[in-house]
């Protein structure tokens, strides 16, 4: 049996689109709480055929540069136009079979339409998406319909475009001229391009609306999920206590198999909650004595490592410990730095707060800390 293609996406980043307004280049642009660029990226990042990413940025943006290859992905300068920045992007894939060049702002590009494509390649040297035209077209003079053109077996173009990479090197090698798109470089050179379904969602950002109608696409997308989490700790001998990774002074501690951080306890429940995917006892059992007076943090960590695994964004936590003593409000600063720190999240977004149970029940009559927490992850 052969091995599967080497697939390659090339992201095409270097234009100024100042079409669409703004302070910095579309792609650059904030949508719904990251840039035009990470969208698109993270498209073709969570597609397991994709083996190789390529980031062709403009000169003046090189400096941005290092939060892409930290990622994992390779870094071409762009050219003169786009045909030139595409070039260099193909300069970078030796080692690819094929390759889907995409427009940076296109950030709403779904994995249908990138499957269709790569189903496409493997009878074909190159296929691209494209949207029939519906609409009535007009020609124009000064503002007014000069005439009519027939739509019959016209698309509008989409991408990402596919091709064998061997294939579409050559073609822009050996290309003159200004192109549109990669399509009309592969048909110059006699290449065969199969049209996949395109999608009215996969919009390209041109002009301020965009952004907008971009950012209404991307939400009715979203996987949100909210997870809850309880526990409880008894107080036992000690001078301290650990909460929320920061250890307070006091005259008793908490009893507990690992270190007894109710606060990184719960806040780890409610991330496995919002992923269904247990509690903190099925991942770290207390009967493996490996974990006995374990740091919290390694199980808040995991939680946070596996929501990131599943392709979910840790949006916000928020933790309320419940106890007559020790007095939380002096430590709630540094108990969100530290938890933010091992959530690998603003701090911005990690709320810790205390109440009491106005001297009723356990907590009332001092006998331990309970802890509730909620998390919220959101997939795109």
């Amino acid at each position: 049996m052969s091995s599967p293609p080497k697939i390659a996406a090339l992201i095409v980043a270097a234009g100024r689109g100042t079409r669409a307004g703004g302070p910095v280049p579309k792609q650059w642009q904030a949508l719904c709480g990251k840039r035009v660029i990470d969208h698109t990226l993270a498209a073709f990042q969570r597609h397991e055929a994709i083996t190789t990413i390529v980031v062709v940025l403009n000169e003046s943006d090189l400096a941005l540069a290092d939060a892409f290859t930290a990622q994992g992905c390779l870094i071409a300068p762009g050219g003169t136009d786009r045909a030139a920045s595409v070039r260099n992007g193909l300069a970078l894939l030796e080692e690819t079979d094929q390759v889907l060049i995409h427009d940076a702002a296109r950030p709403c590009v779904s994995r249908a339409v990138i499957d269709a494509v790569i189903a496409a390649l493997k009878d074909g040297p190159a296929a691209a998406p494209g949207l029939p035209v519906t609409d009535a077209l007009w020609m124009g003079d000064d503002g007014e319909v000069s005439g009519t053109q027939d739509r019959t077996a016209l698309y509008a173009a989409q991408t990402p475009q596919g091709f064998n990479t061997r294939a579409i090197r050559a073609a822009h090698a050996e290309f003159d001229g200004v192109a549109a798109d990669d399509v009309e470089v592969a048909r110059a050179a006699g290449m065969a391009v199969a049209i996949t379904p395109g999608s009215v969602d996969n919009l390209k950002i041109t002009v301020p609306g965009d952004l907008t109608r971009a950012a209404r696409i991307l939400e009715s997308q979203m996987d949100i999920r909210t997870g809850n989490g309880f526990d409880v700790h008894a107080f036992g001998p000690g001078d301290h206590v650990v909460l929320c990774g920061v250890k307070i002074p006091h005259d008793l501690g908490l009893v507990g198999h690992s270190d007894a951080d109710v606060g990184m306890h719960t806040v780890t429940d409610a991330i496995y909650g919002a992923l269904a995917m247990g509690d903190i006892g099925q991942h770290f059992p207390p009967s493996d004595p490996q974990w006995k007076g374990a740091q919290s943090h390694i199980f808040l960590s995991h939680a946070a490592d596996l929501a990131r695994s599943q392709g979910f964004t840790l949006t916000h936590v928020d933790c309320t410990l419940i106890c007559e003593y020790p007095k939380v409000g002096p430590h709630a600063a540094a108990m969100r730095d530290v938890m933010a720190g091992y959530l690998g999240i603003d701090v911005a977004r990690v709320s810790v707060k205390a109440t009491t149970s106005e001297r009723l029940g356990f907590t009332g009559r001092g006998e331990g800390i309970a802890c509730m927490a909620t998390a919220t992850l959101v997939k795109l």
